[in-house]
């Protein structure tokens, strides 16, 4: 889900410099469809390169416009704060709305006035599994130590008789923190490279190489909803396909939609081509000789420029 919410990133938000940074740090470890994740000051100012200053100003922007907000009643691990895309959000349920009716239905593009989805009662027990929980004295605070509410096993009592405190957790690791089922291909990155960049990854997601990876249906589609079809053409859509897997072909082997959100990012920022004459020849008009092939008028303009003798079919 995470690659979902970095194409709203690219596709959608208004964020420029910093701001986009951090916008796509937090989305990168996005977990579902309700655009939640946490992240740390520090763990922000590591992935972005930029000073702490500059971390917060952006955090700060990017609140402003909303397309970023600060839920304080939930905290993830170590304390850290827990923010939510609340428009990706949006944009999110919108697709899925639309393509549950019609799978290959047009989606219109994000509007402000979309409703956002409350995170409900199931939403917040699923974040409880990526280690985000509601803070304590919150009235929705669950006991960390015995969810299910139980007593406590007998066999921890004391000598005494009496009942021991409340029992030991493993307290969370380090960095560690939304972690979806082993196995998906939206497996948050929590890392400095998500799973799929890494070789030997464990994640169970089928991995190849840009070269080999082919343009999926849905990216088709999407080329042709949002009018990079139209702006490139057919040609031209080829040929920055053609590019990008040259410029990737040296990359590491990466799941398939991490391919695809990739090749959707250089598609969508790709420059229409350029349409010169492809019949000018030095002293001649735009159209080609009579009788003369598209490429025997290239090679005509070639010899033109060097002054030799155009070939003929006598010969």
């Amino acid at each position: 889900m995470s690659v979902s919410a970095r194409e709203w990133v690219w596709e959608h938000s208004s964020s420029r410099g910093t701001a986009r940074l951090v916008l796509l740090s937090i989305a990168d470890r996005v977990a579902d469809d309700n655009c939640v994740a946490w992240a740390s000051v520090a763990s922000l100012v590591e992935r972005t390169n930029a000073s702490r200053t500059a971390v917060r100003d952006a955090l700060v922007a990017l609140d402003k416009s909303g397309e970023l907000k600060t839920l304080q009643r939930l905290e993830g691990p170590q304390r850290t704060t827990v923010y939510r895309l609340p428009r990706a959000a949006a944009w999110l349920a919108k697709v899925a709305a639309a393509r549950r009716e019609d799978p290959e239905a047009y989606v219109e593009p994000p509007a402000d006035s979309d409703p956002v989805p409350e995170l409900d009662e199931e939403a917040h027990k699923e974040l409880r599994r990526y280690g985000i929980w509601p803070k304590k004295g919150t009235e929705s605070d669950p006991s960390r130590r015995n969810p299910t509410g139980a007593e406590s096993d007998p066999s921890r009592r004391n000598p005494t008789g009496a009942e021991s405190g409340p029992s030991r957790r493993i307290p969370t690791p380090r960095r560690a923190g939304i972690r979806p089922q082993q196995g998906t291909e939206s497996d948050p990155q929590n890392r400095r490279e998500p799973k799929v960049n890494r070789k030997g990854s464990s994640s169970g997601a089928a991995v190849t190489s840009a070269t080999d990876w082919q343009v999926d249906p849905a990216s088709h589609t999407w080329a042709r909803q949002h009018g990079h079809l139209d702006r490139l053409g057919e040609e031209g859509l080829r040929a920055a396909d053609a590019k990008w897997r040259a410029h990737r072909a040296g990359h590491a082997p990466r799941a398939a939609a991490a391919w695809a959100a990739d090749w959707r990012a250089w598609i969508a920022r790709e420059h229409a081509p350029a349409r010169p004459s492809l019949y000018a020849v030095p002293g001649g008009g735009s159209a080609p000789a009579g009788g003369m092939t598209r490429s025997e008028a290239h090679t005509a303009a070639l010899l033109a420029a060097l002054n030799e003798p155009t070939p003929t079919g006598t010969e």
